[in-house]
């Protein structure tokens, strides 16, 4: 399993990096200005830090008790993915409806976007984290495989 420091670098870079695509991108999309989208990422992306420590540590632990490692398939990230964003977006809708100033409809249709290219982000993003800091279980398995050959 990961340790506590290697999941805060995960999750800080995970947002500090979402961040420099997503204010910009949310400005131009939702004809918002950039420091609307700002407070609204940069909130969402402080709970969200929080929600991705809480949430990789809980999942890990689960798929490590349900299949003895923590090495993630494809299918397994893809559950992960989906259902980090789910939990997120039933958090942060209130918040952006009540920030910007708008209905709940018009923030649903907001998240909901923002999570799509969360869900996107998230997966290629943990890929990628993963492929340069493998978690312990990958490099026990890759150094087995070595010895065995």
């Amino acid at each position: 399993m990961r340790s506590p420091l290697d999941r805060l670098r995960h999750a800080l870079s995970f947002e500090i990096i979402a961040l420099l695509i997503v204010i910009p991108l949310g400005s131009a999309v939702f004809h918002m200005p950039a420091h609307a989208i700002g407070v609204v990422t940069i909130v969402s992306a402080t709970l969200a830090t929080v929600w991705n420590f809480a949430y990789n540590y809980a999942f890990d632990r689960a798929l490590r008790r349900l299949c003895g490692t923590t090495v993630k398939t494809l299918r397994i990230r893809i559950v992960h993915a989906v259902s980090f964003e789910g939990g997120l977006l039933i958090v942060l809708m209130p918040f952006i409806a009540w920030y910007l100033g708008i209905s709940l409809g018009a923030a649903f249709v907001m998240d909901l976007s923002f999570a799509l290219f969360y869900l996107v982000y998230a997966f290629g993003f943990n890929w990628l984290y993963d492929l340069v800091f493998p978690p312990p279980d990958a490099r026990t398995s890759r150094a087995g495989l070595t010895q065995t050959r």
